[in-house]
């Protein structure tokens, strides 16, 4: 018994050291990119069934219509029909694009490709922007069996160096990943979670638990008539009409994060959101990642549950909805500037003393003036509903200093002192309704 527990014992030494290590090769089979086995049998089976999402790809496919994105497009198509000659379209769609390159190689095991993707990968080893930084993951994933040392390397360099030593602390920091690459994000996590079981959001789970709200509430309230079908447009700061192509990978980012976390109450709300069928997108870009990405089996809960209202302290934004009807009042405010939504029309809001309070729902936004004291006699009582009750009211105070400490004097309440945010808001919160007065103010230097 002596040889056996001393071997137990060492065996219990080294454990907690074999746990810390983590191994950063692959060790699932092909396909490896966003078509796990559970996926690929729920995308055959919509084939099976005729689901109107694959019917429209099916319809783009055969009638030869140009396709953005012809490699991930075909690749796809080959895997779910299980017609190994649209691998041919696939390999010469994909052009010089790394994902659409590993994509097809990985999906179709395209020998041709396993050079350009390595070399491609290469060239872009100092990049770090999130799409060039997934696109490389996924091209170590994919050539995982042709150059397993190289593959292992650059999935510890992306993991470690890049997600968790620039891309953590910038979150923690408060700076504000690109909207526009939430969808590029939620491939790679998908990839890294479902290939080394590493789940990239546990160091920063409070960003990742906001980010389905956040994404929500930036999207203008009307729907905007396409081509094919409606969209949510996202919140934009240039001139001139939105960007289709935001708006279709907003949506595919939306249907991305479901599928990764589809048992949470913001998930299941964002599932009712996404599955209205006049946004399903069938042009020929959007129909293919409505086929991949879109589960209407998915249980829902109405999205009404949601907040309308979202300060995102870390970034200094803001977001209003005075409800989650296409008819209410938007409001949002980044990066020192203020939009106002209504009535169908976006317009810029001047950040100046002078401009009025602006009312939306239970939320009042004001405009300070820095550094001197800002007051305001604004009347917060508003008439209710019958049987609707009263809801705590929410002020906030945009155009200050950033960072830095303001006193607030509020009628019959004690002076307290509270933070600007990194957009210079300062959040004022009331439980009761009442008309009042409220200095805020830097403090006083004796």
């Amino acid at each position: 018994m002596k040889p056996v527990l001393t071997a137990f014992a060492a065996l219990l030494c080294i454990s907690p050291l074999a746990a810390q290590e983590e191994d950063f090769r692959a060790y699932t089979e092909a396909p490896r990119l966003l078509l796990r086995p559970q996926r690929l049998r729920l995308l055959k089976r919509e084939r099976e069934r005729q689901s109107f999402r694959w019917q429209q790809l099916d319809l783009l496919i055969a009638g030869k219509a140009p396709m953005p994105e012809a490699g991930f497009a075909f690749a796809l198509y080959s895997q779910v029909a299980e017609r190994p000659d649209a691998c041919r379209h696939a390999e010469t769609g994909a052009g010089k694009d790394l994902r659409q390159m590993a994509v097809v190689y990985d999906w179709c095991q395209s020998p041709a490709l396993a050079a350009p993707v390595r070399q491609a990968a290469d060239r872009a080893a100092t990049a770090t922007d999130i799409p060039t930084v997934r696109s490389r993951a996924f091209a170590a994933m994919a050539l995982r069996d042709v150059e397993p040392e190289w593959s292992e390397a650059t999935l510890k360099q992306v993991i470690v160096d890049w997600w968790r030593g620039k891309m953590v602390p910038k979150i923690r920091r408060g700076e504000a990943l690109p909207r526009e690459h939430t969808y590029a994000l939620f491939e790679l996590l998908h990839v890294v979670r479902d290939n080394l079981n590493i789940d990239l959001r546990d160091p920063v789970q409070g960003f990742f638990r906001d980010l389905p709200v956040l994404h929500l509430l930036s999207y203008y309230p009307a729907a905007y008539p396409g081509p094919e079908n409606e969209y949510r447009i996202p919140y934009y700061q240039h001139d001139g009409e939105p960007d289709l192509r935001d708006a279709v990978i907003s949506r595919a980012a939306e249907l991305s994060m479901v599928a990764f976390d589809n048992n949470s109450q913001t998930s299941q709300a964002m599932q009712s959101w996404s599955m209205q069928d006049r946004y399903q997108m069938k042009g020929t870009l959007g129909a293919v990642y409505e086929f991949l990405w879109a589960n209407p089996y998915q249980p829902g809960i109405t999205y009404h549950v949601l907040p309308n209202v979202f300060h995102d302290a870390r970034s200094g934004r803001l977001f209003i909805r005075s409800s989650w009807e296409e008819e209410a009042t938007f409001f949002c405010y980044d990066k020192g500037i203020g939009q106002v939504f209504t009535a169908g029309k976006r317009a810029d809001v001047k950040v100046s003393a002078e401009s009025e309070p602006i009312r939306i729902g239970p939320a009042t936004v004001l405009v300070g003036k820095e550094p001197t004291v800002f007051e305001t006699g604004h009347t917060m009582e508003q008439p209710l509903e019958p049987g609707e009750r009263r809801q705590p009211e929410s002020w906030f105070i945009v155009g200050l200093k950033k960072d830095v400490p303001y006193h607030v004097e509020a009628d019959d309440e004690e002076m307290y002192q509270t933070m600007s945010d990194a957009g210079g808001i300062v959040s004022l919160q009331f439980e009761k309704a009442r008309p009042m007065t409220v200095r805020i103010h830097e403090p006083r230097v004796p």
